[in-house]
C-alpha cells in the first residue's frame, strides 16, 4: 500500500496500480460507483462535493512573476516537462468527461500560461462539447496573464470558451514590469482585456495578488480603473504556494484592509455568494458602479467549502492547492483502464480527501514542501 501526504500531518493510503488497472482495494467498488453516479455527487471526508476541476495544460509561462515563477529558480537551465509527458487533448477530455459523471460542472484551464499550449482552441472545442448527466453545458473558463489575448481572444470565444480571468498585479508600469520580471508592459495586458471584452468573454475578471511593500499602494487605483467597466477585480492575499516565492506572513495584506481602503474611496456593500464553495467574497459599489471580490485564503480560510480538484499537466490529481504530491492518472489514461476504472479511482481519491491546509497554517507548514503553483495552476 503506497502513501500520499497532502498536507503535513495528514497521510492518506492509496492502493497501488498494477498493469494499468485499478486495484480492488481502490476506494469504491462497482455498486458504490453506480450509486455515486446516480446521485451525481461524490463527497470527501468533510462532505465537500467534487464540483470544480482545474486543468493545467502547460507548466511553461512567458512571465517570471516573483511570487510564482521567480527567475532565479525558473531560469534558462530549468527543465520543464517534455512534450510526451503532457496529457494530450484527447486524454484531458476523457478525464473531464469521467469527472462530469461524478459531479464536476465547472472547468477552468490554467498553466503556467495556458495560451502558450499549441492549438488550445481545439481543446476548448472538445471540452465545450461535454455535458453533465442532466444535459447542461459545463461552465468553461480560463485564467491567463493576458499577454496573448489581443491575438487569441476571438479564437478562444469561437471555440466555446465562455469567460476569462486575467492576472494583473499593478497598473503602474514600473511595478508591473518588476513583478512579471520580463519587462512586459501594462498597456499590452490592458489591450488584451479590451480584446476579451470585445470578443464577448464576459464577465472578464482581473486578479491582483497583493504583496505588502510591492504593489499594495495601487489597490484603490486598480479598483477605480475598472469601476463601471463591467470588469470584476479580485484582490488575492499573497499565499505560501510552492517553495520558491519567499513567502512571509509579514508580506500579506489582509483582505479586510483591502476592503477598508476601497470603501473609504467608494462605499461598498456586501453581496451574497453565487454558489456554495465560491472562493471570492463579493462586494458591490453602493452607487451601482459594479463589484469587486477578495480571496482570503490566508486570513479567512475557506477549506470547509473547497470543491476543487486540480489536474496537472502530466496527469496527476491534486486535491489541495497546497498539496505536496498528487495521484497519477496518466498511467490509467494511457493504459488499458476503462472509464469505470478511472471513475472509481477518482471517486476513491476524493472520498479519502481530508485537506484543510489553510485552516492549520503555521510557520512550520508554511515552510513545508509544496507543489509549485506554476505546475498545477492557481
Amino acid at each position: 500500500m503506497g502513501e500520499r501526504s497532502h498536507v503535513p500531518g495528514v497521510v492518506i493510503p492509496i492502493a497501488p496500480l498494477t498493469a494499468g488497472r485499478t486495484s480492488t482495494v481502490d476506494a469504491v467498488n462497482g455498486a458504490d460507483l453506480a450509486d455515486l453516479r446516480a446521485m451525481r455527487r461524490v463527497a470527501d471526508r468533510r462532505d465537500r462535493p467534487l464540483h470544480d476541476l482545474r486543468i493545467s495544460v502547460t507548466d511553461r509561462c512567458n512571465f517570471r512573476c516573483t511570487y510564482c515563477m521567480p527567475k532565479d529558480v525558473f531560469g534558462p537551465g530549468y527543465r520543464f516537462l517534455p512534450q510526451d509527458a503532457l496529457l494530450s487533448f484527447e486524454e484531458i477530455t476523457r478525464f473531464a468527461r469521467v469527472a462530469t459523471q461524478l459531479g464536476v460542472e465547472k472547468i477552468r484551464l490554467t498553466g503556467g500560461e495556458p495560451t502558450l499550449r499549441r492549438h488550445l482552441p481545439r481543446l476548448i472545442e472538445m471540452l465545450s462539447a461535454l455535458r453533465t448527466p442532466d444535459g447542461a453545458a459545463l461552465d468553461l473558463t480560463l485564467t491567463t496573464n493576458g499577454s496573448t489575448l489581443v491575438k487569441q481572444a476571438n479564437a478562444l470565444k469561437a471555440a466555446g470558451l465562455q469567460r476569462i480571468t486575467v492576472s494583473l498585479d499593478s497598473l503602474d508600469d514600473a511595478t508591473f514590469r518588476a513583478m512579471n520580471d520580463v519587462e512586459f508592459p501594462v498597456r499590452d495586458v490592458l489591450s488584451g482585456i479590451d480584446a476579451a471584452l470585445a470578443a464577448g468573454l464576459a464577465p472578464v475578471k482581473v486578479n491582483m495578488v497583493v504583496k505588502r511593500g510591492v504593489n499594495d499602494d495601487g489597490i484603490v487605483a486598480m479598483a477605480q480603473h475598472f469601476r463601471g467597466s463591467g470588469v470584476v477585480v479580485r484582490f488575492i492575499e499573497f499565499m505560501d504556494v510552492g517553495a520558491t516565492n519567499g513567502w512571509r506572513m509579514d508580506d500579506v495584506v489582509p483582505s479586510r484592509d483591502v476592503i477598508a481602503a476601497i470603501h473609504a474611496a467608494h462605499p461598498l456593500v456586501a453581496v451574497d455568494a453565487q454558489y456554495a464553495g465560491e472562493v471570492a467574497e463579493r462586494w458591490r459599489y453602493a452607487d451601482g458602479g459594479g463589484e469587486i471580490g477578495v480571496i482570503s485564503s490566508v486570513t479567512q480560510a475557506f477549506c470547509s467549502s473547497c470543491t476543487r480538484a486540480r489536474l496537472s499537466t502530466d496527469g496527476k490529481i491534486y486535491t489541495c492547492l497546497f498539496a505536496d504530491d498528487g495521484v497519477d492518472f496518466r498511467a490509467l489514461l494511457r493504459g488499458d483502464a476503462s472509464d469505470e476504472d478511472i471513475a472509481a479511482r477518482l471517486a476513491g481519491v476524493w472520498q479519502a480527501r481530508a485537506d484543510r491546509y489553510s485552516e492549520i497554517r503555521s510557520d512550520a507548514t508554511a515552510r513545508s514542501r509544496k507543489v509549485e503553483m506554476s505546475y498545477i495552476g492557481g
